[in-house]
């Protein structure tokens, strides 16, 4: 590293940014953040300027600004001040939406607690979906859940408990990716993302700001995030990366 004029490699800047060679990558595919440089062998360097970019880019990215959103920022088309109100409003919404939810948090503790697991097919018999309703019309609106539940019904028991299944099977392998170590953005945890729109696909259309809102709700329900044995923002953060790279914003 110069210390006249500081640069920093691409796997330097992500080791001292806790974040991925891949992700800077990606973050300049988008707009987002350019090196200074490009060395004679292709290598990209970063200089102060951009350091400090990628700090905001990464603080904005941890109150769940998604790349598109962040680039208008950046960019001044949108007001910092303006969109960090409206972030605290979102997010006060949903702190009040799980405090209200912390009884559903106790009675999969009570099931656990009573030997019935909250994480098997069977257990899904006889489930109800409409607990969900409120959770869907206030999100996607009212027709999103009458399709969704139109399609359910029209499944055979059969159909029904492979599409839970596998639901439970995507639930093992993000928490073997997590408990390995796998990066969310690495291409083992993408296949994982992409499987999860293409059985989300089976019930609608996956656009990206459903996707972003679902992974969120992934980690502030706790209906969902028990789902993931401890590892919600990891699945967050698997379908945020899918979402902002595959997904037509």
């Amino acid at each position: 590293m110069n210390t006249e004029s500081r640069e920093w490699s691409i796997q330097d800047l992500a080791r001292i940014s806790g974040t991925t060679s891949r992700t800077l990558r990606h973050y300049q595919s988008v707009g987002l953040l350019e090196p200074a440089r490009l060395g004679a062998n292709g290598m990209r360097y970063y200089d102060d300027a951009a350091l400090g970019a990628l700090l905001n880019i990464l603080v904005l990215r941890r109150l769940g600004f998604s790349l598109e959103r962040i680039k208008t920022i950046r960019a001044g088309e949108t007001e910092l001040l303006s969109a960090l109100q409206s972030r605290v409003r979102e997010l006060t919404a949903l702190e009040e939406k799980v405090q209200r939810q912390i009884r559903s948090v106790q009675l999969t503790i009570d099931q656990l607690t009573n030997g019935v697991s909250a994480m098997s097919a069977d257990n899904f018999d006889g489930f109800d979906n409409s607990v969900y309703q409120e959770e869907v019309d206030e999100r996607w609106g009212k027709d999103a859940y009458a399709a969704a539940n139109q399609q359910w019904k029209s499944m055979s028991p059969e159909q029904q408990k492979a599409h839970q299944q596998e639901h439970l099977d995507m639930a093992l392998e993000y928490q073997r990716l997590a408990e390995a170590g796998v990066a969310a953005d690495a291409s083992e945890a993408q296949a994982a993302a992409a499987r999860h729109v293409a059985w989300l696909a089976v019930f609608t259309k996956p656009t990206h700001a459903y996707v972003m809102g679902l992974a969120e709700m992934y980690v502030a329900d706790p209906r969902f995030a028990a789902n993931y044995h401890g590892h919600a923002e990891y699945v967050r953060d698997a379908l945020t990366v899918y979402a902002d790279k595959e997904l037509a914003q």
